[in-house]
């Protein structure tokens, strides 16, 4: 039955043991998945910083253009003549040459239009500008004298300039055009120079679409990085017609401004819009491309800046960075943590299974030791009775001898003494006899005789035991009785032989068995306040396991009965047991 028991404990720790490590496998991988995410937020706003730094960088190198192009208006208006009229397309080739620009133009201010009116480019002159709003809008201010209020772009004294854009006119050219008027002419100044000359070298060395390259070539996590145009990302390309009917492309307004989009989802939209509005990431967890991927799209917010407008020509102040992921390069890593866990998990379940079997091994063994003991103490207290009564039969002869010796001589004072002490020996022993419990007889009989050995008082009162029909075993009422009168021994041993007091009373209750032992202890109230049920605790010294009454507990509450501390009697400590039918 005990080892159904065991067996029975280790399945159910077997089975806990499974759910906990269950639990723990699946809350860990959530916990490295979400590690993991958040190692890819860290690179994305790594990757965002770096890609802000390359942008903010190549803003300021324009701007440097702006303030070359300003300056390069003012020498040429110096070598002009004020008056458009008297300026000549070849002075403006020859001019262009001289101040290193891609081209020259003056514009012109009509009834109801500004033109270009002198170019170093035939193929510029006389292009109306009414229809390039915002830069129509700039022209007018700049001879108005006005400051220009277009919220892009570089404004100066007297000067304005836009980012690098598609030429209208030649819609294949990327240039940067400044302009300029101090109200000395009738013109403004436009020198522009190409993107090529100048941009485009800058951009391949620190520019957007070179950082963007190399953080794609030193990681092999990440397969694509996009920068988005929320504005203009769900109408795709913006294109306008030209006076000459050609398609214009604006750089500017472009839905992808850098990198690629080539991992394209039917949920890309949304979730663009999505962190544009609510300015926060969005995961997408897909398979695009025959790859599993995690697509994250992070809402970056900017200065507005002339590089990056909406469908209005108005700067944006939010890009969205788009990042997809390899999945499964991630997904090793989680097997490979996950592996090494399962590991983990394998080994300390195994030790748990070792550590409960010694523990359970341990404690069958200690619990066997124990009954042992009591099994033994048990017979050699029987034996000792036995050994008692056996012993008086056998002296009973020489007291009759001595009786009538006395008798014989006629002393009666000592033949009455002499009496008066063997009944009392005899009662004694029939009291001892008469309890109706062998073990508790044996008990009381090797307690008595350990008492004269230490010199205690010792009062014991047992009754109604021949009445008892007894659900405790006999064994469990020796280690219950013993530990108390062992207890009470020792208690009483701390003072003077005349102080030694231990009274016993054993007894039949209607509906319970109480055990009832009392000793001397002159400090009952400190020592009740103790917890002196605990086991490993006592207030002996250290050669006292603390283990007597913790024992008698757990008996008595495996009988479903209760042990308490009584102090009814100055100098006096109770201990009371009582087990119910």
């Amino acid at each position: 039955m005990r080892r159904n028991v065991w067996l029975l404990a280790l399945i159910l720790i077997a089975v806990l043991l499974g759910v906990n490590n269950t639990i723990y496998y699946f809350t860990t991988k959530s916990s490295l998945e979400s590690n993991l995410r958040h190692e890819l937020e860290t690179v994305a706003k790594q990757i965002a910083i770096s890609i802000e730094t390359s942008r903010n960088g190549s803003e300021k190198y324009q701007d440097q253009i702006g303030r070359e192009l300003r300056a390069a208006s003012i020498a040429a208006q110096y070598a002009l003549n004020p008056d458009i009229e008297k300026v000549t397309n070849a002075q403006l080739v020859e001019l262009k040459s001289k101040l290193d620009l891609y081209d020259l133009t003056l514009l012109k201010r009509t009834k109801d239009n500004i033109v270009l009116y002198r170019s170093s480019d035939n193929k510029q002159l006389n292009y109306p500008t009414s229809s390039w709003d915002p830069w129509y809008k700039a022209f007018n201010q700049l001879f108005d004298q006005k400051k220009v209020t277009v919220k892009w772009g570089q404004s100066l004294t007297n000067f304005w300039t836009g980012p690098f854009e598609f030429s209208t006119v030649q819609t294949k050219v990327i240039n940067k055009w400044g302009y300029y008027y101090d109200g000395t002419t009738n013109y403004i100044l436009d020198p522009y120079i190409s993107y090529d000359d100048r941009q485009r070298d800058y951009d391949n060395v620190t520019g957007v679409n070179h950082m963007i390259s190399e953080t794609l070539s030193q990681n092999d996590t990440v397969l694509e990085i996009g920068v988005l145009n929320p504005e203009t990302f769900d109408s795709g390309p913006r294109v306008t017609i030209n006076e000459n009917g050609e398609e214009v492309t604006h750089m500017t307004q472009n839905p992808i401004l850098n990198g690629t989009n080539a991992f394209k989802h039917e949920n890309d939209s949304r979730n663009v819009q999505l962190a544009n509005e609510t300015n926060k990431y969005v995961w997408l967890n897909t398979t695009i491309n025959g790859k599993h991927v995690l697509k994250l799209y992070i809402p970056v917010n900017i200065n507005k800046v002339a590089s990056m407008l909406d469908g209005n020509g108005d700067a944006i102040d939010r890009y969205v960075l788009t990042l997809v992921a390899d999945y499964q390069t991630i997904q090793d890593k989680l097997d490979k943590q996950f592996v090494n866990i399962g590991i983990i998990v394998v080994i300390v379940t195994a030790l748990s299974f070792i550590i409960v079997y010694w523990t359970a091994t341990g404690f069958r063994k200690s619990q066997d030791k124990l009954v042992r003991k009591a099994q033994e103490t048990y017979v050699e207290e029987i034996n000792q009775l036995f050994q008692s009564i056996r012993a008086q039969r056998h002296d009973f002869l020489n007291h009759v001898q001595t009786i009538h010796s006395l008798a014989e001589v006629n002393k009666i004072d000592e033949l009455k003494a002499y009496t008066a002490e063997l009944t009392g020996e005899i009662r004694q022993m029939n009291d001892i006899i008469n309890i109706g419990n062998p073990a508790i007889a044996a008990l009381i009989r090797a307690k008595i005789s350990q008492a004269e050995l230490l010199r205690v008082q010792l009062e014991t009162s047992i009754s109604d035991m021949n009445k008892m029909e007894l659900g405790v075993k006999s064994l469990d009422m020796t280690r219950i009785l013993g530990n108390l009168i062992d207890n009470a021994f020792d208690e009483a041993l701390n003072y003077s032989e005349e102080e030694r007091f231990v009274r016993i009373f054993i007894g039949q209750k209607p509906g319970y068995l109480e055990f009832a032992i009392s000793n001397t202890c002159l400090h009952a109230e400190t020592l009740a306040a103790k917890p002196l049920f605990e086991s490993g605790y006592t207030s002996k010294d250290g050669t006292h396991s603390g283990l007597g009454l913790s024992i008698v507990k757990s008996i008595v509450d495996q009988y479903k009965g209760l042990v308490r501390i009584a102090i009814n009697e100055p100098g006096m400590i109770t201990f009371i047991v009582k087990i119910p039918d």
